[in-house]
């Protein structure tokens, strides 16, 4: 059913007063829809609410109506259960159930502090819920065991879960709208020996259409190479990284640095995070048989200019992205591996032809994310003559560095870290890789290759960073370390 905001003003400041209830002001809006009448005149006729209650709600009425229109949705549905169009500090404070303030405060608390995830754990006392805020995971709180059922079953219901099903893996979708923010929550339900384990992922939906290579973090190097590899006409770029290691918003910047009215933009994605306007954006659908591989082939009748694949998973769509890359067509997607030479064996492993590799692969951009030192706490000192992180940036004993660090104050949780930064390793597959590529080298003779090419490793660029003051010498090794 499709309710007017101003219905939905005019309910909620009841209901806020204690005039009405929830029950009697959807009563009113069933015989609103069969009568045609004013809501406010329905309420009276029922006996649910007086004519001066109505007034009294007038004038106020009028200037929330200008403030909640803008950011509310009318083209959602609504039902008994769920006011799911009302703005999520609305509801708190409108509901009368305490878990589902219980729940809502835990979202609220997570998009004010800026968490990527929310963890829901059950265990033998009950619900540990962490939050991951600059990639750690922080422990928020401990809910009783008694409350454990009702919690899980509210997220279920808002993400449009069977809440009957509790043995299976579940997914599902949230949208809020906090202070004008409209916030996606991507929920995944998972079977464990105490309960149902549940992660809600948070994309903030406001900003990213604004978001352009520069803010994201590059090098100057780093940032002029990729730029170039996006000025070619045809070829593929390819974003490589762990999960939550900000591949996401490296593409859509870029899509944002392409997007022009002359070109045909076109994607298939799993899900679509983000809508970006001028761009054609299409969802993988399993269950309908609308795969990457499905998607990508009906793009190539689309007349596309350039395309984009949210990732490339297996030998079927790394070979029709391959071919179109050899047909004419820019196309950008992402892979997970641990560097970017990592991205080209992983093609050849998955059966690509190395000449076809070699003839199609302009690029790879590596990337990982640090924390930012707390620029309220931040300080810098020298690092000991003795110090393991020596050997990591290999410099002597007598050499003096100078590092940078938070001391942890209240704006960062006394953490020493405020934010997220990307490192970057750009790599340019130039005619001495693609022969390389053709022959089926080894990793490690492809990655000495293109260092002696120029290629600025992740770690080089995590130290480098790390000398400007942006982030931890620590930070960089936790993220790079490795033996070799």
């Amino acid at each position: 059913m499709d309710i007017p905001s101003s219905k939905k003003i005019l309910g909620y400041q009841l209901i806020e007063k204690g005039i009405i209830t929830k029950e009697q002001l959807w009563e009113a809006i069933r015989v609103q829809t069969k009568t045609g009448e004013k809501l406010g005149r329905i309420l009276i006729k029922l006996g649910f609410a007086s004519e001066a209650d109505i007034e009294q709600l007038a004038g106020d009425r009028k200037e929330s109506l200008k403030n909640i229109e803008q950011v509310a949705k009318d083209d959602q549905d609504y039902s008994t259960q769920d006011y799911e169009a009302m703005s999520l500090k609305e509801e708190t404070m409108a509901s009368d159930a305490p878990v589902i303030r219980l729940v809502n405060s835990i979202f609220i608390q997570a998009i004010e502090e800026k968490a990527s995830d929310i963890h829901f754990e059950p265990n033998a006392r009950g619900i540990r819920v962490r939050f991951r805020i600059d990639g750690m995971l922080r422990q928020k709180m401990q809910l009783p065991r008694k409350d454990m059922g009702a919690v899980i079953s509210r997220i279920k219901i808002m993400s449009a879960m069977d809440i009957a099903e509790k043995r299976l893996p579940q997914d599902g979708r949230i949208q809020l709208i906090l202070e004008r923010r409209e916030i996606d929550l991507r929920v995944s339900t998972l079977p464990t020996v105490y309960g149902e384990k549940v992660v809600a992922r948070l994309l903030d939906r406001s900003d990213i259409t604004a978001y352009t290579l520069k803010q994201i973090g590059f090098s100057e190097k780093n940032l002029n190479l990729f730029k170039k590899l996006l000025c070619n006409s045809h070829g593929m770029v390819l974003l490589t990284g762990p999960t939550g290691s900000g591949k996401t918003t490296t593409m859509y910047a870029a899509l944002n640095q392409l997007n022009d009215l002359e070109k045909n933009i076109v994607t298939v994605e799993d899900p679509v995070e983000y809508l970006l306007e001028g761009i054609n954006q299409t969802q993988v659908n399993y269950k309908a048989g609308m795969t990457f591989a499905a998607g990508l082939r009906s793009i190539l009748r689309q007349d596309p200019d350039i395309i984009m694949v949210g990732e490339i998973r297996d030998k079927e769509t790394a070979r029709i992205a391959i071919r179109a890359a050899n047909t004419g067509h820019l196309v950008l997607s992402t892979m997970h591996t641990n560097d970017a030479i990592g991205a080209i064996t992983c093609l050849l492993d998955m059966g690509a032809e190395s000449f076809l590799v070699a003839a199609s692969v302009l690029g790879v951009v590596a990337q990982r994310l640090v924390r930012v030192i707390c620029l309220h706490c931040k300080e810098d000192y020298y690092l000991e003559t003795d110090a393991p992180e020596r050997r990591f940036i290999n410099v002597s004993q007598t050499e003096v560095v100078k590092l940078y660090r938070g001391k942890g104050c209240d704006k960062c949780g006394y953490t020493g870290y405020s934010g997220r930064l990307p490192i970057h390793e750009v790599l340019v597959v130039n005619s001495g890789l693609r022969q390389l590529i053709v022959k089926n080298a080894a990793a490690d003779e492809l990655r000495e290759k293109a260092v002696g090419c120029g290629l600025v490793s992740l770690k080089q660029d995590g130290i480098e960073k790390a000398l400007q003051g942006l982030t931890t010498l620590q930070e960089v090794m936790r993220v790079t370390y490795s033996e070799d």
